[in-house]
């Protein structure tokens, strides 16, 4: 079965995440824990909390389909000290967040070695990032996304991913995300070379690792390494890859997330996307 939802708002507090998602039909949703444009942001209140919990319970929301985001601020291939603890200290307080709201998933961009030092380098700092964080929390699996490949942005290779896991010491906690918009833009033909594409990511970082898929369409041509994402079959992956995705059963009972870029949409792309199932 796919579970399929949005990165739903989680505005006045995260409690709202729940009834925004059941709202328009989501099976499975993404959320931000905490202000995604700040570096620090107050603790979660015991209040918001329970009823997060309690929302959850009521909307029968698992949390094997949740999959939450960190701040986009965050860097854990930072190349100076000062950056990087940063990142650090707020990577932490994002699993944290995670493991009080009985979370078992957070979603992250690796990294940036903003053309500082290698990449080699970067990918290891990622990687120690990754088993400080683990050290301090528990039940919580960090989630690498791969990226399109932006500028000094980590993470668009299947090889990067796979060099990431390796270097964790506990591989029972960390995972991948893939992004339909991400692996397309980074040079992964998933729309004419499906079946090739799924089998050099078995080979190289394998399914047992996948946690989570990002389902966009994209506005930007193959390898062109820019991050812009469409609705669903309006972008140039298209309805006939959507179609075979959904019936591809190596992608049940993990969340499907869109972050499609007109939310106005959403319910209906859920519906479309259960009728191709």
């Amino acid at each position: 079965m796919k579970y399929i939802g949005p990165h739903v708002s989680a505005s006045g507090g995260v409690e709202y995440a729940p009834a925004n998602a059941h709202e328009i039909g989501a099976t499975a949703f993404a959320l931000f824990t905490r202000n995604q444009r700040q570096w620090v942001s107050k603790p979660l209140s015991e209040e918001s909390i329970t009823l997060f919990k309690e929302r959850c319970r009521e909307y029968g929301y698992d949390p094997r389909y949740i999959l939450p985001h960190d701040s986009y601020l965050i860097n854990l291939g930072h190349p100076h000290e000062e950056g990087l603890e940063k990142s650090r200290a707020a990577f932490y307080d994002e699993m944290h967040r995670c493991e009080q709201l009985g979370l078992t998933m957070l979603n992250f961009h690796p990294g940036s070695h903003l053309n500082e030092f290698s990449k080699e380098e970067c990918l290891a700092r990622i990687a120690e990032s990754i088993n400080i964080a683990l050290d301090k929390t528990r039940g919580v699996t960090a989630v690498i996304e791969n990226t399109a490949g932006q500028g000094s942005n980590m993470g668009f290779s299947f090889y990067h991913l796979a060099e990431i896991i390796a270097q964790v010491d506990d591989k029972s906690r960390v995972g991948v995300c893939l992004d339909t918009c991400h692996t397309y833009s980074a040079g992964y033909d998933i729309r004419d070379n499906y079946d090739a594409v799924w089998t050099e990511f078995a080979e190289v970082v394998g399914f047992e690792y996948l946690r989570g898929i990002h389902l966009n369409d994209t506005k930007k041509a193959l390898g062109s390494r820019v991050d812009r994402h469409e609705s669903i079959g309006l972008g140039l992956l298209g309805m006939d890859f959507f179609k075979r995705f959904m019936q591809d059963p190596r992608f049940d009972d993990i969340p499907l997330i869109l972050e499609t870029p007109d939310e106005s949409r959403w319910a209906e792309e859920i519906q479309l996307l259960k009728s191709f199932e």
